[in-house]
């Protein structure tokens, strides 16, 4: 797994910090509920929420992490932030910062469904209702820039300066920042630098092993870039583990990678060169060492998007026997590209599948901008279009995601069949 770890190796700390209530003396923060259809809710009035279960348990002795989500929290380029909340099998997240959102539960804001994570004013706030000083400061925001800004820089700096360890999932790489590695040393704590790639030395070249991976091969693709593809692919994984298939995650990009997915690369950190050898290397990797029924990969970007390539290289590197597309009827322009209008999931598809030699077996729904009765509008008139099926990954059963998948490959779901007998 790419995931660059610079600075110090983790030891016990020099000293233990002083209670944080006793350094931030803040009042704690009240935490009203929020319902869907409430200001800020990023589910519609009537939109319900299927009961997925998108939080993952994290045990007590996992450690514990603030997430940096300033003015961004339940926006585009608050995407780690929001998948942080979501789900994260790495840290136990106690808080996000957003001055914007302070005061509101996280989960209640994301998904009209509480999960007790609350959102702070600033780091003050946070390490007053932490209590413990938390392991880490985790940068959970996206920017198109992908750097920090002076006020970042200096909020990161003082995290440090208190003992906590940074998570950077930007293109700007802290820990080859002279005064970054002063700070951590100082402190002795880490910085990992997510999307620092290895060394050129060690990366792989596209070999071809990919076709000895026998158990079928899906990738999550998408119309757009921040559209909810790995999402998507999170919820598909816990769906066809559920049902008695064991399934395997690969992330391929930054937010995937803090969340703790035993596999993947940052596909946007590596020369284009090796793009598709690294993520054929780790692919064959899960499937040795997992013995999988079934593999998923997260996309990044979109195929029709000029701006990103990455998609092409995840075509090309995992050569999937399917593919299940992301798209958001609702969103009529690019992200981040006013002036480039949403592609139809029906010539995204016909790309698709014109570049590489695969199928799309289905669509998810993005339902930002979206109504109750739009979803199912956008559902039921794409499943007569294309003739495939389509659901929202969060707002409908997983169910339906997962027969979606069962549909196209039999065999999973005879096996899955078998295992619940």
């Amino acid at each position: 797994m790419v995931c660059a770890f610079v600075g110090p190796p983790r030891a016990e700390r020099l000293s233990s910090p002083a209670p944080a209530a006793s350094r931030f003396p803040h009042a704690g923060l009240s935490l009203p509920a929020v319902g869907a259809g409430s200001p800020g809710s990023a589910l519609p009035s009537g939109l319900k929420p299927a009961r997925i279960g998108v939080v993952v348990a994290v045990p007590d002795q996992v450690e514990t992490a603030v997430v940096y989500c300033e003015g961004n929290f339940g926006a585009i380029d608050g995407k780690t932030a929001n998948g942080l909340v979501r789900h994260s099998e790495k840290y136990r997240i106690l808080s996000v910062i957003d001055s914007d959102n302070a005061g509101r539960d996280s989960g209640a804001l994301l998904d009209s469904v509480a999960n007790g994570i609350p959102i702070c004013q600033d780091l003050s706030a946070a390490l007053a209702l932490a209590g413990d000083m938390p392991d880490y400061f985790i940068y959970g925001m996206a920017p198109a820039s992908g750097m920090l800004s002076e006020n970042e820089r200096d909020l990161m700096l003082t995290a440090i300066d208190l003992g906590m360890n940074i998570v950077n999932g930007l293109h700007e790489f802290l820990g080859d920042d002279p005064e970054f590695q002063a700070a951590s040393i100082a402190s002795n704590v880490r910085i990992i630098d997510i999307r620092k790639p290895r060394a050129k030395n060690d990366l792989h070249l596209f070999s071809g092993r990919i076709h000895e991976v026998t158990c079928p091969r899906i990738a999550v693709l998408g119309t757009d870039c921040a559209i909810g593809k790995r999402t998507t692919a999170t919820v598909l994984v816990r769906a066809l583990n559920d049902a008695g298939l064991k399934a395997v995650m690969i992330g391929t990009g930054q937010t995937g990678l803090i969340q703790g997915a035993r596999y993947g690369v940052a596909m946007d950190a590596v020369p284009s060169q090796f793009c598709a050898g690294e993520l054929e290397a780790i692919i064959v990797e899960a499937f040795e060492v997992e013995q999988p029924d079934v593999i998923i990969i997260e996309g990044q970007g979109a195929l029709s998007h000029p701006a990103f390539s990455t998609t092409s290289f995840i075509l090309r590197g995992s050569c999937p026997d399917a593919v299940v597309l992301q798209h958001a009827p609702g969103r009529a322009t690019r992200c981040d590209f006013e002036q480039m209008p949403m592609p139809s999931p029906s010539s995204e598809i016909h790309l698709i599948q014109t570049f590489s030699d695969t199928r799309v077996i289905g669509l998810t729904i993005n339902h930002e901008h979206m109504t109750e009765a739009e979803v199912d509008m956008a559902i039921a008139r794409y499943e007569s279009e294309l003739a495939i099926p389509s659901t929202d990954a969060l707002s409908r059963s997983p169910q339906r995601l997962l027969d979606m998948v069962l549909a196209a490959f039999p065999e999973l779901a005879q096996k899955s069949l078998a295992e619940a007998g």
